[in-house]
């Protein structure tokens, strides 16, 4: 994927994650999903595209990954 420029990206965190320590932020930039960890944001981001973004958020809504603990 090209480099995307996230320079005006709208980063959002999950309510439910509150003031946690292990939590991600994402970001919806295009046809594109960005996704980065709030204790390190300089420190590197993910990107996908946005249909696979959905399959992996699908995939765990279905407990499609409860058994990989």
């Amino acid at each position: 994927m090209r480099q995307l420029d996230l320079s005006g990206a709208r980063w959002h965190k999950s309510t439910l994650s509150a003031d946690g320590a292990s939590c991600v932020e994402v970001a919806f930039v295009n046809d594109a999903v960005a996704v980065r960890d709030t204790k390190d944001r300089d420190g590197g981001t993910l990107v996908f595209r946005r249909d696979r973004w959905a399959a992996f958020v699908g995939g765990i809504k279905a407990g499609g990954f409860d058994d990989l603990a």
